[in-house]
């Protein structure tokens, strides 16, 4: 199995997204595919986990992880944002998942590591969800190899580029809901107010929903430095 984890000045926190890995019975690829850093997130990441392989790569949360992915070597790959932690036995989980050739990928469910407001419970109960449509990246989006190969990674896009990875993952088999959660942070609704960031993320849902061009809803979804990778 390989993981690739896109990043950009994530040194706050991708310590913790790397310790999650650790622990497996079987040993792992770690692949850091960076978008320009100008803090200490590669050191960090190499303090960490000093086999894991650092890669510079475009800036962009899909061309990075398509990077990674070109110079993974595993039969699985697992895609897991900078800010988002794996549960126990979860690399586990994954590959009995896959035992089932059926099965072209699947992700886990998702809770937050800040659940005060009424809103983000709410937000996070929907996350429980298993349909496609809500399978996000932030929930550690995993498939096959030959999958990835045969889809063309990642679009190239800068948004909603995971909801379109999915809808060409279940061309190929079967996508697999895990009962286990990811830890993922609740920085962007922090930062913005969690009933207004979640009625964005509704009103942009809806519009890709409805084929709005992801380059169009982009503009509707700032990033700041400490949000990216």
């Amino acid at each position: 199995m390989s993981v690739i984890v896109p990043t950009l000045n994530e040194a706050d926190r991708i310590e913790s997204t790397l310790l999650s890995l650790l622990g497996g019975a079987d040993p792992i690829e770690v692949i850091v595919a960076d978008g320009g850093s100008t803090d200490d997130t590669a050191p960090r990441v190499l303090a960490t986990m000093p086999t894991a392989t650092v890669l510079d790569a475009p800036r962009g949360r899909a061309r990075q992880m398509n990077a990674g992915a070109a110079h993974a070597s595993g039969e699985i790959l697992l895609f897991l944002h900078a800010d988002t932690r794996l549960p126990g036995g979860a690399l586990a989980d994954i590959r009995t998942a896959m035992s089932d050739s059926a099965t072209a990928g699947g992700c886990f469910r998702t809770t937050f590591d800040d659940t005060r407001s009424a809103w983000m419970k709410l937000w996070q109960a929907r996350m429980w969800m298993r349909w496609h449509r809500f399978a996000f990246g932030d929930r550690g989006l995993f498939m096959r190899r030959s999958v990835f190969d045969a889809v063309g990674g990642f679009p190239d896009q800068p948004i909603f580029e995971d909801l379109d990875m999915v809808r060409a993952i279940r061309q190929h088999g079967r996508f697999h809901f895990l009962d286990t959660a990811v830890v993922t942070s609740a920085r962007r609704y922090q930062r913005h107010g969690a009933l207004r960031q979640q009625l964005r993320n509704v009103a942009l849902w809806l519009g890709w929903s409805v084929g709005i061009s992801p380059t169009r809803l982009k503009r509707f979804y700032p990033d700041s430095r400490a949000e990216r990778g």
